[in-house]
């Protein structure tokens, strides 16, 4: 070991091999090793939710041979822990020539401005971390790990991006869905279990019809195929005496969260408004109907979200407030606020007022069904926790059956209709153990 030479080596550390212990000889040859470990909020600028916290990491590498001292990497960008420790040597595995050709620029560049090296050094063929994880989660995944993990997300992201799933053909497909651009992966962190589209996927009408072991047969169909998490539309969550029973259910088999809307009677969907029939609950009622639900499980892992519907029902943003901030007082764990508006002026303007009162920690959640157009970020800058997208895969799913229905029955025969669908063996690879 050279003396008094510092070596930084960047790690995410959330699965040893190999690989890394070769990786971790070599640098430590050099100086002393200062290893940066990536926090959970770094890694998720890339890939997902790690299996181990941060502390947890950090306890297996101090653990470790040749391991001088562990310190966070708040950013994927090793440059700016560099830029501040400015270590004689920096060692990265030569896989980023490929995988990450802008962070090896940054470094580069990094390196350069006060006289440091840079060690490239051969990447361990044939070890896929994405691979491993993936087989790990679906062999351990439990309903205790699978409930706690929304927390965890709520603390590392901006924004959590859920998504309904109404089978688990369509929760796989949400599993894998993933889009990547510069290096930059983004994903659905989870599902929505929609009484809509649950409902309508039955060919019932949304009005609670559908019993809730119904509801959690389908959810734990979900399960057995999935690794994320799932977020629960319980509606209103019907009678008392009932949602506290339903609430055990819930926690049970390993639902995140449960969200519930303040009103009451025969339930109509929200985004006909005042077109129908809809009243909403006392705040006295609703309240004790969220001290219950909490009081009903065992954990503190199931979330209980509040869903204000004032909004919907026309008596403005001040009563919407007003609700919101006695949920809270309840005990619900963050409040869902809905709008059929076309566009988010309103929801934006209650979203200003509550964020003056109430901390970023509290979820706030959007489902912007009706005002679409709206980005994301726009969101996050009006101190959003969680997206839900609550029923496109269903809805884009009947417009192409009708489709290939229709043209089946033009053309006499299934021909013309093929290059609409996915192959037979497509279909058969996409299920594991099919083939």
């Amino acid at each position: 070991m050279r003396k008094n030479k510092t070596v930084y080596l960047t790690l995410s550390g959330e699965m040893i091999h190999h690989g890394h212990i070769n990786l971790i000889q070599k640098a430590q040859k050099f100086g002393n090793l200062i290893i940066g470990l990536l926090t959970d909020q770094a890694i998720m600028e890339n890939k997902s939710l790690p299996l181990l916290n941060w502390e947890q990491r950090k306890k297996i590498l101090q653990n470790i041979n040749g391991v001088k001292k562990v310190i966070p990497q708040n950013e994927w960008d090793d440059a700016v822990n560099i830029i501040k420790i400015k270590p004689d040597y920096v060692i990265h595995g030569d896989d980023w020539k490929f995988s990450d050709k802008k962070l090896r620029k940054s470094v580069i560049n990094a390196v350069k401005r006060y006289g440091g090296k840079l060690i490239e050094t051969p990447y361990t063929k044939n070890i896929s971390i994405s691979e491993i994880k993936n087989k790990i989660l679906k062999k351990t995944n439990t309903p205790l790990s699978r409930r706690n993990m929304l927390k965890r997300l709520l603390t590392v992201k901006p924004i959590c991006r859920f998504i309904e799933a109404h089978s688990p053909l369509s929760a796989l497909v949400a599993e894998n869905a993933k889009h990547e651009k510069n290096g930059v992966i983004r994903e659905f962190d989870g599902f929505w279990s929609s009484s809509l589209t649950d409902s309508t996927l039955k060919g019932k009408p949304d009005i609670e019809v559908l019993d809730i072991n119904q509801r959690l047969q389908n959810i734990n169909d979900i399960f057995d195929v999935t690794t994320k998490p799932l977020i629960m539309d319980a509606d209103t969550g019907g009678k008392i005496e009932h949602f506290e029973i339903n609430m055990k259910s819930v926690e049970r088999i390993g639902v995140s969260a449960v969200i519930i809307e303040d009103k009451k009677g025969l339930k109509k969907n929200s985004l006909l408004g005042t077109s129908v029939k809809q009243e909403q609950d006392s705040i006295k009622n609703f309240c004790r109907k969220i001290m219950i639900g909490n009081k009903a499980c065992k954990t503190n892992d199931v979330m209980l979200f509040a869903r204000v519907e004032s909004l919907v029902l026309n008596k403005g943003v001040g009563d919407a407030l007003k609700r919101a901030f006695s949920y809270l007082d309840a005990g619900a764990s963050g409040i869902m606020i809905h709008s059929k508006e076309n566009n988010a002026k309103q929801i934006f303007d209650f979203a200003k007022k509550f964020r003056k009162k109430i901390k970023i920690n509290v979820p706030l959640v959007v489902v912007p069904s009706t005002f679409n157009k709206v980005k994301e970020s726009q969101f996050v800058d009006n101190g959003f926790n969680i997206i839900i997208y609550a029923n496109q895969l269903l809805r884009a799913s009947y417009p192409s059956m009708l489709d290939v229905a229709q043209g089946i029955l033009r053309h006499q025969r299934s021909f013309e209709q093929e290059k609409k669908i996915i192959s037979i063996k497509e279909i058969l690879k996409l299920i594991p153990g099919t083939i």
